[in-house]
């Protein structure tokens, strides 16, 4: 994937959290309707699942993701990403500490990378990365202990290293275009898109958004 390919793909980024299934309801009921409103990439994050259920689950939102020729990244587990054939995998700074991720999964399939300084950042860049996620920009309803970074740094972030950035942290339709003119190629969004009562519609609306955001 081209630089420029990657950032059409971040442009609007959901990342998966059940907290919000309704009863009977299942993560795929829900997605489907969000990739047709126009998401343009999803990384699959689970954090309670059994190892068994999450590769059927990754199995499952692969299939579903490729039948809309959208990207699927696994949050964190390299072997489940390998293991269903995903797009690629995103990764915090301490899974690159003594660790090749990019080696592990290869030249083709897309690595990510959390940073929240210049200098996570620029090891970001020098591990492999593809495309940086950093935040929170507005705190983050999913991760009670995220600390949101100022503007500035985001920008110093976006400025400083060459491969793509992509904001995530409490971002909705309310506040997305806060984040323009600080560099960012795209948004990836948690609790905007999936505590929504209809995420498809929120993820609607946030495509529209970041139109005028990236434009």
């Amino acid at each position: 994937m081209t630089r420029e390919e990657m950032k059409r793909a971040l442009r609007l980024y959901a990342v998966t959290d059940r907290r919000w299934l309704k009863a009977g309801e299942g993560l795929s009921d829900v997605l489907e309707p969000v990739l047709k409103s126009g998401v343009t990439m999803v990384q699959l994050r689970e954090k309670e699942l059994s190892d068994e259920a999450f590769l059927q689950e990754a199995a499952a939102i692969t299939a579903l993701c490729r039948s809309y020729r959208v990207p699927c990244i696994m949050n964190d587990r390299v072997d489940i990403a390998l293991a269903v054939g995903a797009d690629g995998v995103h990764v915090g700074q301490s899974d690159i500490r003594g660790r090749d991720i990019r080696a592990l999964i290869g030249p083709e399939r897309i690595l990510g990378i959390t940073a929240k300084t210049l200098e996570q950042a620029k090891a970001a860049e020098i591990a492999g990365a593809d495309y940086i996620g950093t935040g929170a920009v507005f705190g983050s309803s999913t991760k009670s202990d995220a600390l949101a970074i100022s503007p500035h740094r985001l920008r110093s972030i976006t400025e400083s290293v060459p491969i793509p950035v992509v904001a995530i942290g409490g971002i909705d339709s309310g506040n997305i275009l806060r984040l323009k003119g600080l560099g960012v190629d795209g948004v990836a969004v948690v609790s905007g898109i999936f505590a929504a009562g209809n995420p498809a519609a929120a993820a609607g609306e946030l495509l529209t958004l970041t139109r005028e955001l990236l434009a």
